[in-house]
């Protein structure tokens, strides 16, 4: 089943996003599983959105290559306050 995650970084600016999302995901795409990924400031941080195919492919990628390359130089410090649920209606136009 499809899975929505978001994450607000507190206080994060677009160089930081631009920085971390440089050293996290593949030049030429999104990471495996990920089949959507949205990004843009908000009051008081960045707001980051992303479809999985999986439950599974997020919490691979959030701790085995988000956290694990965490401090990126320039990039996202500390960590993220995360929403996340399995999608029950999606719609694209």
């Amino acid at each position: 089943m499809a899975y929505l995650i978001t994450h607000f970084w507190p206080g994060a600016t677009e160089d930081q996003y631009r920085a971390t999302v440089a050293t996290v995901h593949p030049a030429d795409g999104l990471p495996a599983g990920q089949t959507y990924h949205a990004a843009g400031p908000t009051e008081g941080g960045i707001l980051i959105t992303a479809v999985w195919d999986s439950k599974a492919a997020a919490d691979d990628f959030v701790q085995n290559t988000l956290i694990a390359a965490m401090p990126i130089a320039g990039g996202f410090s500390g960590h993220p306050e995360e929403r996340a649920a399995e999608i029950i209606n999606e719609q694209k136009a």
